[in-house]
């Protein structure tokens, strides 16, 4: 009978394999399989109520199927929650799953299973136990908050760190369901954060960070554990710990600066003047023990295969570090280009970020930013800004692809790209101006182009070059003027003109602004609005110019008419009278308007009448206001104040500018605006000399030999090379001498006295040897000549028994 059960137990087995590789092999062969139609209702109840595992999975996958499709499950929930006891690990799985998603719409049928999830806890397989745990913890009923508080202290002290990991996951779950189990969780928590595994204790910082990050107590005595075990923590541990390390040391660690005096030596060469030397005091950041071993650490982590760990290294360098920890980081920015696709835009805002406070640092990583055909708009824009920040560091042939390349793309068939490379060569252009000539030229090749945003684009750049310089620049305004004839853009147009009428007041022979506003008058009517406006103030320009030279022309006129005085001698003749008066003709009054026959005032009235009846009203109104500033021709002054007032010089900044001191890595950083998950995450400032906590409450406490302890001190967890060499280092450091009951440290007249005083020893020894060496001689010599005697002797009295014994023997 035994042998048939067994017989019958087997084919059963094998029957179920055969099942299971028919549907895998099914599966693999149809690369789009139809979604499956639903059971019936009672088919699926007669599948979860079945005793075979086969059955009671193929029922689970169903109803976890119909879960994640937004089907109403909840009838199968008495059915599905009495597998929970199956000792089928696979059931487990999906009856837990279940049981998470429907536990807050059903607690009163969750708390049944709350029994059996506990005797599960004390399973021999440690996934079971760590499931358990999750599964008790995930279930959002406020009543059990303190048996999952009990389930949390057991896995505190499991013996398993999968389990003690999954302790550490669910107590930010008990704190929600229950704030007032908060003490007891801070010590389950501190218990975990001492833990020697490094899973354990990335998971119990994750913990930490959402439950109490301001208890930096807490820390203390696990910080230097915790930065030792950076390096082997998974991603997420990583930058849960990165994060709470960037705070402890802002909290806890102050910043201190010295004045370092660097000596320099000038008159190297023979044909210089005397040497002069000089020196500079420079203030040299010092960084706490503590802070360098973190910021240490750190490095490692930037040959991450996560690109979050990265940028978030390089947010710890740029917080807490120095510019030579900022440059370290720099090659692994970069090198995130080479990853896939989606994460390049986000990865170049971070480095654009580190790009405004160390420029010259990527210029060695230039040809890193070429713009691919396949890269979007946003990720090109981010490439040139990097150009453009860099273009002043840049050697001569990297400054010449530069240009090359903005060059290529302002034929691009982006109007996008196209507008975005012409400012790039602009603010190359205002950031060097050595270079300026050169992008003038580039940029002037735009101006005819068919593509009118490209042309006025172009213009406006122009614009703010010419500014820049604007007495050198007059030849570059008349060429302009001379290509309004085939610039159509109303924009382009607009600009042309308002250039042309900030060269107005030149001298004669360069001043086309009276002949350009004759021919735009003839024109007025068919211009855009932009352009009306320009040019009604062109003819104010105009105007007002002829109306300042005329007042200076007044003077001299009068004073070459007036004639000469004559004197007579009439000293004699008290009744004499003074020469005759003036000629009438010669006086002229100041007020008196200007020829209104010539060119220029006839314009300005003509512009003034095709104005005023426009049909805009913004130009009309304009129109007014000129016309009130410009009607008294004596009275200028505050005409000139508006029109002819100089112009500040315009400065274009890089677009990321208004990003500058948001956090790496935050969302805020590529929304450009305080807001999203990043908002809200600064460091705190930088703790005062003086007021931090005592160093000694890091030194790591011994004598702990479980695998709870935590960190074992200083020579329990720390590797025999490393104490030994620093041992070593801390007695070439420092050689302490006693002196009236202190400490004083040697100096350098104290090490030389001690040189002298050895070699004096030295001497005296020497001498001493030889004395004794000569007398030790004289000694031997003695001793040798007694030793002779006896041996002689003793050889006589041998001889004389010899002797008298063989007499014995013949008598």
């Amino acid at each position: 009978m035994e042998s048939i059960s067994r017989i019958s137990s087997m084919l059963e087995t094998a029957r179920d394999l055969t099942l299971e590789a028919a549907q895998s092999a099914g599966a693999a062969r149809n690369l789009n399989p139809r979604p499956s139609k639903d059971l019936p209702f009672a088919q699926v109840k007669k599948l979860l109520d079945s005793r075979n595992d086969r059955d009671i999975l193929e029922g689970l996958r169903k109803v976890i199927s119909m879960m994640y499709r937004s089907k109403p499950c909840l009838p199968y929930f008495s059915s599905v929650v009495k597998n929970v006891a199956s000792p089928n690990v696979e059931i487990k799985k999906l009856v837990y799953i279940f049981l998470l998603h429907y536990a807050e719409a059903e607690p009163d049928l969750a708390l049944l299973s709350i029994n059996t999830i506990q005797k599960s806890l004390t399973d021999q397989n440690p996934q079971v136990r760590a499931m358990a745990l999750r599964v008790m913890s995930g279930i959002k009923v406020p009543v059990i908050s303190q048996i999952v508080s009990l389930a949390i202290k057991r896995g505190c002290g499991d013996m398993s760190p999968y389990v003690r990991k999954a302790a550490a996951l669910a107590i930010p779950k008990c704190y929600k369901l229950d704030p007032n189990t908060l003490p007891q969780l801070l010590d389950y928590l501190s218990i975990l954060l001492g833990d020697k595994q490094y899973y354990v204790a990335g998971s119990a910082v994750t913990a930490y960070l959402e439950i109490c990050p301001e208890r930096v107590d807490l820390i203390h005595k696990h910080y230097r554990s915790l930065v030792r075990k950076l390096v082997d923590m998974d991603e997420w541990g990583q930058l849960a710990t990165l994060r709470l390390m960037s705070i402890y040391a802002r909290k806890c660690l102050p910043t201190r600066t010295k004045k370092i005096r660097k000596s320099r030596t000038t008159g190297f060469y023979d044909d210089e003047a005397s040497g002069e030397e000089g020196s500079t005091l420079e203030e040299v950041q010092i960084l706490d023990p503590d802070l360098e071993l973190f910021l240490k650490a750190c490095k490692s982590l930037l040959h991450s295969r996560n690109s979050a760990v990265i940028v978030s290294v390089a947010r710890c360098f740029m917080d807490l570090g120095t510019l030579e920890h900022i440059d370290s980081a720099i090659g692994p920015l970069v090198a995130l280009l080479r990853s896939p696709q989606d994460i390049h835009q986000v990865a170049l805002y971070n480095i654009v970020d580190v790009c405004l406070a160390r420029p010259e640092r990527f210029v060695r990583y230039a040809d890193h930013f070429l713009v691919h055909a396949s890269d979007p708009f946003s990720v090109a824009r981010l490439k040139f800004e990097i150009w453009t920040l860099i273009y002043p560091h840049c050697e001569n042939h990297i400054r010449d692809m530069i240009l090359y390349e903005l060059e290529h793309f302002t034929r691009a068939l982006n109007p996008e790209i196209v507008q975005e490379s012409v400012r790039a060569i602009g603010r190359c252009a205002q950031s060097d101006d050595h270079a300026s000539a050169r992008c003038l030229k580039l940029l002037l090749k735009q101006v005819s182009s068919l593509d009118g945003n490209l042309s006025a684009e172009a213009l406006t750049v122009i614009r703010h070059l010419i500014q820049q310089d604007p007495q050198s620049h007059i030849k570059t305004v008349i060429r302009l003027a001379k290509n309004l004839d085939t610039t159509p853009n109303p924009e382009a147009r607009a600009t042309i003109i308002w250039l042309v009428g900030e060269f107005a007041g030149t001298d004669n022979e360069s001043n086309i602004a009276p002949d350009v506003l004759r021919i735009l008058a003839k024109g007025f009517a068919g211009e855009s609005e932009p352009a009306k406006l320009q040019i009604v103030l062109l003819a104010a320009k105009v105007y007002l110019h002829y109306l300042n030279r005329f007042r200076e022309q007044q003077p001299q006129a009068s004073a070459q008419e007036r004639p000469p005085a004559t004197t007579h001698d009439d000293s004699d003749n008290p009744f004499a009278t003074s020469s005759s008066p003036p000629n009438s003709a010669s006086r002229t009054n100041p007020k008196e308007p200007p020829n209104l026959d010539h060119p220029i005032p006839k314009l300005w009235n003509y512009i003034l009448l095709l104005a005023r009846y426009d049909t805009s009203y913004d130009l009309r109104d304009r129109t007014r206001t000129y016309r009130a500033l410009l009607s008294n021709a004596s009275s200028t002054q505050l005409a000139s104040l508006l029109l002819l007032a100089p112009k500040p010089v315009p400065h274009a900044p890089s677009p990321s500018e208004n990003r500058k001191g948001l956090p790496l890595g935050s969302t805020s950083l590529v929304l450009g605006s305080k807001v999203g998950i990043g908002h809200g995450q600064e460091l705190p400032e930088w703790v005062e000399e003086g007021q931090e906590p005592d160093p000694k409450l890091r030194d790591e406490v011994g004598g702990q030999n479980d695998h709870l302890g935590g960190a074992s001190g200083v020579g329990g967890d720390r590797p025999a090379g490393e104490a030994l060499d620093a041992a070593v280092r801390g007695e070439r450091a420092k050689e302490m001498e006693k002196g009236k009951g202190r400490m004083v440290e040697k100096s350098l007249e104290d090490w030389l006295g001690e040189e002298e005083e050895d070699e004096e020893e030295e001497s005296d020894g020497e001498e001493d040897l030889e004395e004794e060496e000569s007398e030790y001689e004289e000694i031997t010599d003695s001793e040798e000549e007694e030793d002779e005697d006896e041996r002689a002797e003793t050889k006589a009295l041998v001889r004389d028994e010899e002797s008298s014994s063989l007499s014995s023997s013949k008598a």
